[in-house]
């Protein structure tokens, strides 16, 4: 759809992490959607993107993910379900979110 001249441009919510779900940076590409990612609870995990988002997104290292934890394997593995633009983490630090560094 098309934007009419002069019309303000449009307001994108950030999501945030919901109850059970982290905010991590990506460390290391290990191949065949697999990423190495430290969490905000300063946990390393390893994370694959689940096979219906695998063509939604790219991620690369140093990119800002939400991570949710395997039930099995809490503190090992998890689920990459979305991905920051960076200009996404100005707004996560304001609302008083940890980033991993």
């Amino acid at each position: 759809m098309y934007k009419k001249p002069g019309a303000p441009p449009e307001q994108r919510s950030t999501l945030l992490p919901k109850k059970g779900e982290f905010i991590g940076l990506v460390t290391k590409a290990l191949g065949a959607s697999k990423f190495s990612i430290m969490c905000n609870d300063h946990k390393e995990r390893i994370c694959s993107i689940p096979g219906r988002l695998k063509r939604r997104f790219w991620i690369k290292e140093g990119d800002l993910v939400i991570v949710k934890p395997w039930v099995v394997q809490a503190d090992e593995r998890g689920d990459v379900i979305w991905r920051y633009s960076m200009m996404d983490k100005d707004t996560l630090r304001q609302k008083g979110y940890e980033i991993p560094q």
